[in-house]
């Protein structure tokens, strides 16, 4: 891998690092006493559209899949 793709993957992953802590920090807590044990979800949705935690979780699974990604990469490429 060429020195500077390494670094630019390297870069990136700082970004989608520092996003992904960002996203997981503005996120509302799941403790809700006995409910949250159990595992049921309440959805929130306005006329088919997905709620603020809906949109949230998926940004959060869709960040940490691309962290996910560049560290496999970033990891290949170093020698």
């Amino acid at each position: 891998m060429p020195y500077f793709l390494y670094i630019l993957l390297c870069v990136l992953q700082f970004f989608v690092s520092v996003a992904l802590i960002y996203i997981v920090t503005i996120q509302d807590s799941k403790n809700d006493g006995l409910q949250g044990q159990i595992g049921s979800t309440t959805t929130s949705s306005f006329k088919g559209k997905a709620g603020r935690e809906e949109q949230l979780n998926l940004l959060t699974r869709r960040i940490a899949v691309a962290f996910f990604v560049i560290a496999i990469l970033v990891a290949a490429g170093h020698k």
